[in-house]
């Protein structure tokens, strides 16, 4: 009879309580683990997997050191539908004295509870498994978390862990900034007030919803830290600090949100055991059981102390993270929902208040708010916005929710700061010209194809010429293409009818240089005879010139999309120099285009060249001729904007 049953026969068991509680907790670990290895024979027994579970972390941080608990997985082998495990007596001895561990600060002195009627039965059923051999049917009992088909020894042992936390919160005599701590020593308050520093910080953010109690034990050469995330059983979280290394378990059901608190650790400096998560059947409706152990390589104990605090921080962002996600998933696609709580942890606001004060219901006011010139029925967010401006907004969204809560500024009002944030985001945003400085790029394209081919001699040379002619082809229908997408815009959104109509004036330039292209392939076959010399030069001057009023349209339309009431005196001076170096570019092609018609009047006799090549030089400067037509629009469309300030 050792001290504690010495005790415990005179009737002093509350005495032993804490002690019991650390065995138990400890138990708990390990328990985890021999569940994990048998799930892990099972897999394993199914056929040979690319990369083997490494459970070395485990079983270390469980102190379980047995080199044949490592090998167990190797040893089993199936036989029809009956797993072989030549081990499983001794792992189920182990599971039964555990489990009785583990329940005995609950079950003591309370025999005819239902928590001890379940372990007896359990315990009982454990004893039943002692040939060796496991089917489907007692691996569910064994790891299954689906309460909806029944009760199980993992479900038993999530329920005995919920209720040793309860327990240990109640034996405390002692608090450390809110933590519940018994039998600590001098060195372990610090930093268990360093933990608790992150944590305060930022549990205002969860609001009312119920979960981070912390509970604290000195266990050994080890000090052992417990939060409570939430109302989830297997949403578990242990601590284990032992000189300046930190061990820290996490368990969880959803695989995302495994995946993102992984990410959360690593930014300040968590080294996790596996690069993805382990998991384990029977929780989480049968589908995944996430967990993994992150290492903290301190230097010393103020770093030490830094890492406390830094995870204390971030474990508030667990809280609701799935629902958030579900809710951002209406306006972005599921990496981009998973960015946007990323960013709203590391900037420390969350994403409860958010969802208190109507998550997507916010944002779906506020595009219905904004009407029909922005929001077509059916349109998702991100399709007007695009993928990053939205993240963007919604990150600003999360903010501002989290800030005029902290503030305790109604709901109502929140709703209306959001609508005026997807305003300015919407005005911020410069998709029409995007498409309309796009087009210009193709018809740039299409000039400078023009007159590199001309300082090329192409004009005489058919492959090089065709070859052009077909780019050209090519861009012109590129072209078309972002017309007829903004029609179809114009269509459903009134605000798009300006934009399209820019873009109709602007696709004559294109039509015209990609006639050029064609009518110089033509040149080139069959029709340059005399296109020398004078004839030359004339052309190189007026292609030269197209290509300078297509850069300062280019330059005009990238000025236009940034222009708006609050726009800087500088920014509308250029606007209007590039407009008027098109005027000029136009007046001086007809100059040049004049220039062109002496010198094949004078230089060529060849009825096919003469015709062709003043159809070409037509049509060159006919593309200056559309580009001044677009640049009006344009200027029209941007004085509008800006309310005729300038």
């Amino acid at each position: 009879m050792d001290k504690v049953d010495v005790v415990a026969s005179l009737g002093q068991s509350h005495l032993l309580r804490p002690t019991w509680v650390k065995a138990a907790l400890r138990a708990n670990d390990r328990l985890k683990v021999y569940l994990t290895l048998v799930q892990a024979a099972w897999t394993y027994a199914d056929g040979p997997t690319p990369a083997p579970i490494d459970l070395t972390s485990e079983l270390a941080s469980a102190s379980l050191h047995a080199a044949w608990l490592k090998e167990l997985p190797d040893t089993t082998f199936r036989t029809g539908s009956v797993l072989n495990i030549p081990e499983l007596p001794r792992v189920m001895a182990l599971l039964r004295e555990d489990l009785l561990t583990m329940a005995r600060p609950l079950t003591e002195g309370n025999g005819g509870s239902e928590l001890q009627q379940r372990v007896s039965q359990w315990t009982a059923w454990l004893e039943t498994l002692s040939d060796g051999t496991l089917d489907e049917a007692q691996l569910q009992a064994l790891t299954s978390g689906k309460r909806s088909q029944g009760d199980s020894v993992h479900i038993l042992i999530m329920d005995l862990h919920k209720s040793l936390n309860h327990m240990a919160a109640d034996l405390s005599d002692d608090t450390v900034d809110g933590a519940h701590v018994w039998q600590l020593e001098a060195p372990d308050r610090p930093r268990v007030a360093a933990f608790m520093r992150g944590l305060n910080r930022t549990r205002p953010l969860k609001l009312d919803h119920p979960g981070l109690d912390t509970a604290a034990t000195r266990d050994g050469e080890r000090l052992l830290l417990q939060n409570d995330i939430g109302t989830n059983d297997a949403h578990v979280l242990v601590i284990q600090v032992e000189g300046v290394h930190i061990t820290l378990t996490y368990s969880d059901l959803h695989r995302q949100r495994f995946s993102f608190f992984q990410t959360m650790l690593r930014d300040i400096g968590a080294h996790w055991s596996t690069s993805e998560a382990r998991t384990t059947r029977g929780l989480n409706a049968g589908n995944a059981y996430f967990v993994g152990t992150a290492d903290f390589a301190c230097d010393d104990d103020a770093s030490l102390q830094q890492a406390l605090e830094g995870i204390g921080a971030r474990i508030v962002f667990l809280i609701d993270w799935n629902r958030a996600r579900k809710r951002l998933v209406h306006f972005v696609k599921k990496p981009s929902a998973v960015a946007v709580l990323e960013e709203t942890s590391r900037r420390e606001v969350g994403h409860m208040a958010w969802l208190a004060a109507g998550a997507e219901r916010l944002v779906y006011d506020a595009m219905q708010a904004l009407g029909s010139d922005y929001f077509h029925i059916g349109e998702r967010l991100d399709q007007v916005l695009g993928d990053a401006a939205t993240r963007e907004f919604l990150v600003e969204s999360l903010t501002l929710a989290s800030q005029s809560t902290r503030e305790g500024q109604s709901t109502s009002l929140i709703a209306d700061e959001t609508r005026l944030l997807l305003l300015r985001h919407l005005q911020r945003r410069r998709d029409e010209f995007d498409l309309l400085s796009e087009h210009a790029a193709y018809c740039h394209a299409l000039a400078e194809g023009l007159r590199d081919a001309l300082a090329h001699g192409h004009y005489r040379k058919h492959q090089p010429a065709e070859r052009l002619s077909e780019r050209a082809k090519e861009w012109e229908h590129q072209a078309d293409l972002m017309v007829m997408r903004s029609r179809s815009r114009a269509e459903v959104q009134p605000r798009w009818r300006p934009f399209t109509g820019l873009i109709e004036r602007a696709d004559d330039v294109a039509d015209h240089l990609e006639e050029a292209a064609f009518l110089l392939s033509l040149i080139a076959e069959a029709g340059h005879e005399g296109w020398q010399g004078d004839v030359q030069q004339a052309m190189q001057r007026l292609a030269d010139e197209v290509l300078t009023a297509t850069q300062d349209h280019v330059k005009a339309l990238a000025i236009a999309g940034t222009l708006d009431e609050q726009s800087s005196a500088v920014d509308h001076e250029e606007f209007v120099a590039a407009l008027w170096r098109v005027l000029s570019a136009e007046r001086r092609s007809d100059s040049l285009l004049r220039e062109v018609r002496r010198a094949l009047m004078l230089n060529v006799s060849h009825a096919a060249t003469l015709n062709l090549a003043t159809e070409f030089s037509t049509a060159l400067e006919q593309a200056t001729d559309a580009l001044l037509a677009t640049g009006f629009g344009l200027r029209k469309l941007a004085f509008s904007r800006m309310g005729d300030s300038l």
